[in-house]
């Protein structure tokens, strides 16, 4: 799986940094708030090997298994290991080491992304994809749930209005009306760990007032098909530009239009649920 996430420039295929290379304060960051409880796995100066996060983490009816050759010769896609029960996990690997941890922090949602793919792998040809599997993959690597109170926020969120939603609507996140419930996206964790990079999530919104909800509700939507059938349903959020997750968000960082991108002509995003 790929890194699809971050800001301008061309994309290059992302190299996370060596464990002893990473500052332990980074995981202080808001998009690392909801795994606080796993902070051990992340700090400690040795990798957690499979078997031991396997051990650890409460996964529902899933095991963690270390990929090997041995376990790659059963030709299976890595969706259908899943399904059977087998997720397959690099040994000393950030972008496997945030997966696991979204499995046990958002059972729900992946069960229901593996669910959704292995529909679509069984539907298509070898080595096919349709927009549903592009969309669905997006979401899991680079994916955050957003529950919404004010529909004008959304509205703004719809026009790129950033200054409306991150400058005029500070207020509006500090009270919570408008909020980052669920960050599912590993890929999104595994480039936080560079200090400084920009960030966008690609973001389901949901109308609400009850974060749990909110996400029990996207995981739902994910299972029966009623979202994540085309990448242009998501909508991109440019993390860093929520308040307090960056650390200089003056004007002339709100001005970065290759982060801070407008509306391109014709496109529009789906309504929200409730």
């Amino acid at each position: 799986m790929t890194a699809a996430a971050a800001g301008g420039g061309a994309r290059r295929r992302f190299v996370a940094p060596l464990r002893g290379a990473v500052d332990p304060g980074c995981f202080a960051q808001p998009l690392f708030a909801q795994y606080a409880s796993f902070a051990s796995l992340l700090t400690a100066a040795h990798w957690p090997t499979v078997a031991a996060l396997d051990a650890q983490l409460p996964l529902p009816g899933k095991r963690l298994v270390e990929q090997d050759d041995l376990l790659l010769a059963d030709g299976l896609h890595y969706e259908q290991r899943i399904a059977r029960g087998h997720i397959a996990t690099r040994a000393d690997n950030w972008h496997d080491l945030f997966n696991a941890l979204v499995w046990a922090r958002h059972p729900a949602i992946k069960l229901a992304l593996n669910a959704r793919q292995c529909l679509h792998i069984d539907a298509m040809g070898p080595g096919e994809r349709n927009r549903a599997q592009a969309a669905l993959t997006q979401f899991d690597e680079t994916g955050v749930v957003v529950r919404v109170r004010d529909p004008a926020l959304l509205q703004a969120w719809n026009r790129h209005d950033w200054a409306a939603l991150f400058v005029d609507g500070a207020a509006h996140w500090r009270q919570g009306d408008i909020a980052v419930v669920a960050v599912i996206g590993h890929a999104l964790m595994e480039q936080a760990l560079l200090p400084g990079r920009l960030l966008v999530g690609k973001s389901v919104a949901v109308q609400g007032e009850d974060d749990a909800q909110a996400v029990a509700h996207v995981a739902r939507m994910i299972q029966g098909g009623d979202i994540l059938n085309d990448p242009l349903e998501l909508r991109p959020l440019p993390l860093m530009g929520i308040p307090g997750w960056h650390a200089r968000q003056d004007a002339a960082f709100y001005r970065q239009v290759d982060y801070f991108r407008p509306l391109r002509e014709g496109r529009v995003y789906p309504p929200t649920r409730w």
